[in-house]
């Protein structure tokens, strides 16, 4: 949503934006632009208005993968765009080329010189795109693809698009803005292009993955847990699959209550595109896993080398083999605290989660993935009775 404010020349404001490294990078690039961009607390205002810059610098660019939504608002508005490759957390390779196939498919011509992408948008025409990748649809490559067609001559219909709620919630926003979509949560977007965008105010949805996550901590410590404003339509495989082990979870007013009621059974699960099971919640369902009696097997089919959390959690005791893309899971009785590293935002988190129940201490180095995709993390653990602190790396 950042991105796409982008794509006018007037002041949007977005609410309901946490406080996350990623925010504050993705404001720096687009100040970078020459956009005044501001947060104050959970709102960021925007003003792109006289934006004139069209370049993503590799400092900036490199520690965020999301930075690479910028290219398509930059095609469609300043009709030209130089950005570097992305960068973020080491999880597997993770390439772009759905991204450039679309764009490419609407007109944009697109070259890479010295780890940039040099792009042309001058041509940018409606067109029929089919977004296949090896793992399913892409979510930012749809976002790309649906921010630029917004603005190109004619209509744009996107096959196999992405479905997740985010992607719905960006082109609910593009639609305040002026956008013509339809069919957004499914996977046919149809996108008729307007000659210009305006301003408009949003209030972004809640955060599926942090509210899976304490959903699990709940489960992990056998907590009676309130996710305020959190949708379970929005997670409802991994709901399923939690129910399927035995937690209780149901929705109340204004949110979804989690209740450990009985001891778990393990159960076995497989990472798919939404409506599938996140592989954002992978790691953290692993945890679960590890201290659940019985075996279970977790399946990961959009970034099979997602498993470098494994080693970890077996340093505290967990009983995991990997065979392939397949983590066979045989349940410890109790894990105990140890040092372990973080390798990705998600499996900090996991290891976050065996922390709690693990015997002992558990010291989480290179926090500063968590700090990516959580908000305050041990602040609210707290509040909820754990017993986390936050130290400075030696």
């Amino acid at each position: 949503m950042l991105a796409a404010t982008l794509l006018s020349d007037d002041k949007s404001v977005i609410r309901n934006i946490p406080a996350l490294k990623d925010m504050s990078t993705m404001l720096k690039i687009l100040k970078n632009f020459g956009v005044r961009a501001q947060q104050d607390g959970g709102t960021v205002k925007v003003e792109p208005k006289g934006y004139s810059k069209y370049t993503a610098p590799y400092e900036l660019v490199s520690t965020m993968r999301a930075s690479i939504c910028v290219l398509g608002p930059l095609l469609a508005k300043q009709k030209r765009a130089e950005v570097s490759f992305p960068g973020g957390c080491v999880i597997g390779p993770r390439p772009i080329d759905i991204h450039l196939k679309g764009l490419t498919a609407l007109g944009a011509k697109i070259k890479v010189e010295r780890g940039y992408l040099i792009a042309d948008g001058r041509d940018l025409k409606g067109t029929h795109i089919y977004l296949g990748g090896h793992f399913g649809s892409s979510v930012l490559a749809t976002d790309n693809v649906m921010m630029a067609a917004t603005l190109a001559k004619g209509v744009t219909i996107i096959e196999n698009a992405a479905c997740e709620p985010e992607v719905a919630d960006l082109a609910a926003f593009l639609v305040k803005m002026g956008a013509k979509i339809g069919g957004y949560g499914t996977t046919r977007i149809i996108v008729e292009g307007v000659k210009k965008l305006h301003g408009a105010e949003h209030t972004v949805i809640a955060d599926r993955i942090e509210a899976g996550t304490y959903m699990l901590a709940a489960a992990i410590t056998k907590g009676d847990l309130t996710l305020k404003n959190a949708k379970l339509e929005h997670m409802i495989a991994m709901v399923d699959k939690l129910r399927e082990s035995g937690l209780d979870i149901k929705n109340v007013p204004n949110g979804i209550r989690v209740r450990y009621v009985k001891k778990l059974k393990p159960t076995d699960m497989t990472t798919l595109p939404y409506p599938g099971f996140a592989t954002d919640m992978q790691a953290q369902f692993m945890s679960l896993m590890a201290v659940t009696d019985g075996i279970s097997v977790i399946t990961e089919k959009i970034y099979p080398e997602r498993f470098i959390h494994i080693s970890e959690l077996n340093r505290m005791g967990a009983n995991i083999l990997l065979e392939g893309p397949c983590a066979i899971i045989k349940g410890v009785k109790s894990l105990s605290g140890a040092p372990v590293m973080a390798s990705d935002l998600r499996a900090s988190a996991a290891l976050v989660l065996a922390g709690l129940v693990a015997k002992g201490r558990t010291d989480v180095h290179r926090i500063y993935h968590l700090d990516r995709g959580y908000e305050n993390l041990e602040e609210k653990l707290i509040k909820l009775g754990a017993k986390v602190w936050r130290e400075k790396e030696k």
